[in-house]
């Protein structure tokens, strides 16, 4: 596997800071809070009702009065965390229906006295100056707390903060989450790269474990190459309707005709993929050998923009099933920072496949690879978010 230079791990970063930002200049619309007066482009819904399992249909719970931004986070038994404005939609269209991300409640609980000279200058929580955006549902007699987060590990560190190691502030913000809702489980649910070739676009990694696989500003830290696991039993009940409602969407996730082959399954003259896929989940307990991973097989957080390649992904699997920025932080806080953990997991659905790294040359730092896996990502980021979203749901409903 290639190591890449520090210009190619900066240009990476870049990157990783540009996805993680991809549509926060929208408006926030203060004035749609509660779900009304939602321009219609803000509005993510199905054409059709989502056909849940009889009993098992997340019902939103708006909150009446409305919550000031700097109120305490409700109480829940469950709390979903996920990243940028694609996987929030797509979280909003399952988890929330009918209240768009848009109308979610901002939270900027402490931001200003805690957090805001922890973060950089140009990340999103220092345009926002919140933590993030949250709206309440309820699955049986669950409740659930759907959090949108402005935080994240590659877009906020200040380096040498107080003259130790890069600021991480996503740290105390997992902590403060888990203190004020007091939830039993605590998912990081969003999208990732994938590593394995057989691990399709919109398929949906789920473990219970989170590797630090960093080489920029973290290359030094403390955690650097840890792992970290939550042992519980997860239920799988329901992974089987969750894929049966994953692929209600699958068409939203058909490959175009490309101008290159931009992964091994494409062929023939118009490189396109000779088969329909069908969205799995991805777990310990699968029972294909191919689309199963190995107990406590870890989600590799890095600090840059890394992904899987028919080169790199012998070695990548050996250490991990997918690539993404930020769950294993969530891992470092239930082991260090609160005394009584929540059990928690990663969802994490695959938003660039393994790339071609055989027909397309790997030429440095702004080379073809690159190019596809960035593509991916910002084509079909909303539309995998739905797929990790159904497997959230699967995963709570069977609670």
């Amino acid at each position: 596997m290639r190591e890449l230079s520090q210009e190619e791990l900066e240009y990476r970063k870049q990157l990783a800071r540009q996805l993680l930002s991809a549509g926060n200049a929208l408006p926030d619309s203060e004035g749609a809070i509660g779900g009304t007066f939602l321009p219609e482009e803000f509005v993510i819904a199905a054409a059709s009702p989502i056909p849940f399992p009889g009993g098992l249909t997340p019902v939103p719970q708006p909150i009446n009065p409305v919550p000031g931004s700097d109120a305490k986070l409700p109480k829940a038994d469950i709390v979903i965390v996920t990243w940028t404005v694609d996987e929030q939609d797509g979280l909003a269209m399952v988890m929330t229906p009918k209240h768009s991300s848009a109308a979610w409640y901002k939270y900027d609980r402490f931001f200003k006295e805690k957090y805001a000279m922890q973060t950089r200058k140009g990340s999103p929580a220092s345009h926002s100056q919140r933590l993030g955006s949250y709206f309440m549902t309820s699955i049986k007699d669950k409740k659930v707390l759907c959090f949108k987060s402005e935080l994240h590990l590659n877009q906020d560190g200040i380096k040498n903060f107080n003259g130790t190691q890069t600021s991480l502030p996503v740290r105390d913000m997992f902590k403060q989450i888990i203190e004020e809702t007091n939830c039993t489980h605590i998912f990081s649910v969003g999208t990732g790269g994938g590593i394995e070739l057989e691990h399709d676009l919109g398929d949906v990694l789920v473990t219970r474990a989170a590797l630090f696989h960093c080489k920029q500003e973290f290359a030094n830290a403390s955690f650097n190459n840890k792992t970290y696991k939550s042992d519980w039993n997860i239920p799988i009940t329901y992974f089987d309707e969750a894929e049966k409602l994953m692929n209600i969407y699958v068409d939203k996730l058909d490959d175009p005709a490309t101008f290159g082959p931009p992964t091994l399954r494409h062929t023939g003259t118009n490189w396109q993929l000779k088969r329909k896929f069908a969205p799995n989940i991805i777990h310990e307990k699968a029972s294909a050998a191919n689309a199963k991973l190995r107990p406590f097989q870890p989600i590799l957080t890095t600090d840059y923009f890394e992904y899987g390649n028919s080169n790199n992904a012998q070695e990548l699997w050996k250490i991990g099933c997918g690539v993404e920025m930020g769950d294993a932080v969530l891992g470092l806080v239930c082991q260090d920072d609160v005394t009584d953990p929540p059990k928690w997991l990663i969802i994490r659905n695959v938003s660039d496949p393994q790339i071609n790294g055989t027909f397309v040359a790997d030429t440095g730092k702004k080379n073809m690879q690159t190019h596809w896996a960035v593509w991916y990502y910002s084509c079909y980021g909303k539309w995998t978010s739905v797929m990790s979203s159904f497997a959230a749901w699967a995963v709570i409903a069977g609670l």
